[in-house]
């Protein structure tokens, strides 16, 4: 095998920064967002987008909130083309969202740009040319000066075509492509050439895209490019300083983050991050990010499974489910002590105060998911993730030293199915191993008296084919029957826990009785749920002895 060899790689020069001041900012408003997933993302796929599926992804972006969107490249493709025109000729632009198209320096390109357009209410037109030094040396075989001559030229290009059709509200953008591999000096020197041409103003803004083409250093390295830039560019206040990220090191949201900490105002990429190689910044991700801290992401979210159905049919692409803030598997938790904390947790959460449940960043109803997922129990899951599920989809409250023995029990059927385990199966581990319906000795009636503060039972007992009736007294139905039961048996017993609660409202309610015995030295537990409260207590011991008696059968 050949040897992994890091030494033919360099690091990513240090930006000429002093006193950067973008590690002690905070992002406090969303920056301005544009998909470009209808162009960066479509010639990403295998299989591009036809045109309905186009028209379907872009009834998705204008539903979220993307006031801008880059539509394609109109003067290379005919589906671009032709998917633009339909834009425009069926009024299918609404009057807040601004369409992009992008266009490389070269006349020919600018002018069918132009007409492809034509008709639009507000466009921007995003034209660019790769300035790195490998691009340069490599593809281009050009200099510095011919390469900044390339970008004045195409700028006013997209200038005088733009002067043939007034009715049109222009906007200018400009990308030093692969911004992040170029010398950052020589950067202000092209786009400082550039909006020379074009003479932005504060009320008219151009569009200044500084794309991390192929992302090759870590998300600080970019911030610092970004407040470099920002710090020395001339007009920075006639511009709208943008960030196209990549993820090739897994950092574009990170990257994008950092660059807006630096001064940049828009951001650039597409929903779950779909794009060249590893992708663009996930624009998803990046807004949920904000979201989470309390900041308004002005992209409406709440139902990611919708977004990740017209996603999917539209692009082919799987979404993981790991994926973050909206994979399916994202809130649920599998392990044991993950379980306890957050069932703790949501008991305690009051609806007035700030989210605050470990484990969970942000309340998964906000986007749809319901609790019925949060808590999933597999052969990791401890007692806490039993409990959770009996609870939320049965109403049964099962105390802790019950849990411990359920648990096991659910662990021993994850192994045999090698798998999860629903809350059905749960349910029915827990009725067939600590509920009466088959226990020998079994409670068939009863009758309670009380005087003198004392409890009487008188309680029909059946044994196989033998009926008796057992007399025992106490305070209460509990301690009443355990004293009948070892008056009539002679076996020592004694209640080490007790627990007990309702199930539902009004007359339809039923108690929950759960006990564990003391027997012989050894603990023994039961449950039991009945509409008669007097009855539960007596049916759960009913349950506890016939689990002994079982298990002495069994050791036998």
């Amino acid at each position: 095998m050949k040897p992994f060899d890091h030494r033919k790689y360099r690091p990513a020069p240090a930006v000429p920064i002093e006193d950067r001041q973008w590690p002690n900012r905070r992002i406090e408003r969303a920056p301005v967002w544009a998909s470009v997933d209808l162009r960066d993302g479509n010639q990403a796929l295998l299989e591009p987008m036809t045109v309905e599926q186009k028209l379907r992804l872009w009834d998705l972006l204008v539903e979220l909130g993307f006031k801008q969107i880059e539509v394609g490249f109109p003067s290379a493709s005919g589906y671009d083309h032709d998917f633009l025109r339909r834009l425009i000729d069926e009024d299918r632009i609404p009057g807040d969202v601004t369409v992009q198209v992008l266009v490389q320096a070269r006349r020919h390109l600018i002018e069918r740009t132009f007409e492809s357009l034509a008709g639009v209410r507000r466009a921007i037109v995003h034209v660019y040319n790769s300035t790195s030094t490998v691009q340069r040396e490599r593809v281009f075989a050009m200099d510095r000066e011919g390469i900044q001559a390339l970008a004045v030229e195409g700028a006013r290009m997209v200038r005088d075509e733009a002067a043939r059709y007034p009715e049109t509200d222009w906007v200018f953008q400009y990308s030093p492509e692969s911004f992040s591999q170029t010398e950052p000096d020589y950067v202000l020197e092209v786009v400082d050439a550039v909006t020379e041409v074009w003479q932005p103003t504060r009320d008219a803004p151009c569009i200044i895209n500084l794309p991390a083409t192929v992302e090759h250093a870590t998300p600080n390295v970019f911030a610092d490019q970004v407040e470099f830039f920002c710090r020395h560019v001339q007009r920075r206040e006639a511009m709208i300083v943008s960030l196209h990220t990549h993820n090739d090191r897994g950092t574009a949201v990170a990257a994008a983050e950092l660059g807006l900490l630096a001064g940049a105002d828009r951001v650039e990429g597409t929903l779950l991050g779909n794009g060249e190689r590893t992708g663009n910044t996930d624009l998803v991700t990046m807004a949920m990010n904000l979201y989470s801290q309390g900041v308004d992401p002005e992209l409406d979210l709440s139902n990611p499974d919708a977004i990740i159905g017209v996603y999917s049919e539209c692009t082919n692409l799987p979404v993981h489910p790991r994926h973050p803030w909206v994979g399916e598997l994202v809130y649920t938790a599998f392990s044991g002590s993950h379980q306890d904390a957050i069932a703790k947790c949501l008991k305690q959460q009051q609806g007035d105060e700030p989210w605050q449940v470990a484990y969970l960043p942000i309340d998964p109803q906000d986007l749809g998911r319901d609790y019925q997922a949060v808590i999933r129990v597999n052969s990791q899951s401890g007692k806490g993730g039993s409990a959770f599920v009996l609870e939320r989809d049965f109403g049964l409250s099962i105390p802790r030293w019950m849990q411990v023995e359920l648990a096991g029990l659910v662990q021993a059927e994850s192994e045999r199915i090698a798998g999860e385990v629903d809350s059905r199966t749960i349910h029915r581990l827990f009725r067939e191993h600590f509920l009466a319906a088959d226990a020998s000795p079994r409670l068939e009636g009863y009758r309670m008296d009380r005087s003198g503060g004392v409890d009487t039972v008188e309680a029909r007992i059946r044994e196989g084919n033998v009926e008796r009736v057992i007399r025992g007294e106490g305070e209460g139905a509990l301690s009443a029957f355990i004293d009948a039961w070892q008056r009539h048996s002679g076996q020592a017993l004694s209640v080490v826990h007790y627990q007990e609660h309702a199930i539902g409202e009004g007359t339809g309610a039923e108690a929950a009785a759960y006990v564990q015995l003391g027997i012989d030295g050894r603990r023994f537990a039961g449950a039991a749920m009945e509409h008669d409260t007097a009855a539960a207590p007596m049916m759960a011991v009913m349950a506890a002895l016939t689990r002994a008696r079982q298990q002495d059968g069994q050791a036998a």
